[in-house]
């Protein structure tokens, strides 16, 4: 079963993350990255299956166990002799990746939390003028002096009047267009999908920023689809970007991303002022291929480990 070990523990993570790594800046984020958020959950999910059969198969070698399920435990652990290390290694992998996610789930709760009580305040309906921008939820506005918008993964669009009244009418009808992408989109989704994935291996944890600022790319192209003007787009978060700078305060949705981070809104608006790119959808099966043969090859993982319990029983 080693053979197992080093295919879903350490080569496959490594292979998705240097694919993601690599066609991040090559594909059309709105079309890509959810499949691109797939194949490292599904990596992430591969190895956590087969360090968990591994952590089954540890429990198996102790004697009392074997005693009390009438099975050779000298089976068991004659099938990694040569690795006697990989099955208890496998326990403290558990170990730390539960941890992990128990915390990324803990501050989930708590930033929802956090935006649902800043939300809870009081609120007025968007103007008519933004509802055609805001189909896929219900745009509020929030009296509040500083700069913010975000999206809510319980479907709102919130605006403060401090971000309304520093935006004129065409950068706020993009500016709802692009919160709107984060949930038709389901984007909240997917930065917790990608927090949790690296939880669980740390070679994933090289791709949240990058998911992050894709997540954004995916948004802004959604937005200037529906706004028809992609220069418009990019005007309206640059303007976001400088007004909102004054409202660190805030705590922004888990689907919003960070407007204000360093480096990240000049390359968006870079992106949008540059012609669109062409891509292939075929680049795509790199990642997303090497994401399947590594599901396929961790369901081989668990079906050896139920093969070598059957054949230790007494």
């Amino acid at each position: 079963m080693f053979d197992h070990f080093v295919s879903s523990v350490v080569i496959c993570p490594i292979l998705v993350t240097l694919a993601i790594r690599f066609l991040a800046d090559r594909l059309r984020p709105d079309a890509a990255v959810r499949f691109l958020v797939l194949s490292l959950t599904a990596a992430a999910a591969a190895c956590l299956v087969t360090i968990g059969a591994f952590g089954l198969k540890a429990i198996a070698e102790l004697p009392v166990v074997g005693a009390y399920f009438h099975f050779s435990d000298r089976i068991v652990r004659a099938d990694t002799a040569h690795e006697p290390w990989v099955s208890w290694l496998s326990v403290a992998l558990c170990a730390v990746a539960a941890a992990g996610i128990a915390r990324v789930w803990w501050v989930h709760r708590v930033e929802t939390a956090a935006v649902r009580h800043f939300t809870g305040r009081s609120a007025s309906p968007a103007s008519s003028a933004s509802s055609a921008f805001s189909a896929g939820g219900r745009v509020v506005l929030i009296d509040d002096d500083r700069a913010a918008a975000f999206a809510v993964p319980d479907g709102r669009v919130v605006v403060t009047t401090g971000m309304r009244a520093a935006l004129d009418d065409t950068q706020y009808a993009a500016l709802l267009a692009h919160e709107d992408a984060h949930l038709r989109g389901r984007h909240h989704r997917l930065i917790l999908l990608t927090r949790l994935a690296a939880a669980v291996h740390p070679a994933f944890r090289l791709l949240t920023r990058r998911i992050d600022y894709l997540v954004e790319r995916a948004a802004d192209e959604q937005a200037a689809v529906r706004v028809h003007d992609r220069r418009a787009v990019a005007r309206a978060i640059g303007a976001a970007a400088l007004v909102s700078s004054g409202a660190a305060g805030l705590r922004m949705a888990p689907a919003a991303g960070d407007l204000r981070r360093a480096g990240a809104v000049p390359r968006r608006v870079a992106s949008l002022l540059s012609p669109l790119r062409v891509w292939s959808p075929l680049l795509l099966m790199a990642p997303i291929g090497v994401a399947l043969f590594d599901l396929a090859w961790t369901a081989e993982c668990v079906w050896d480990l139920g093969e070598l319990l059957y054949a230790a029983q007494l």
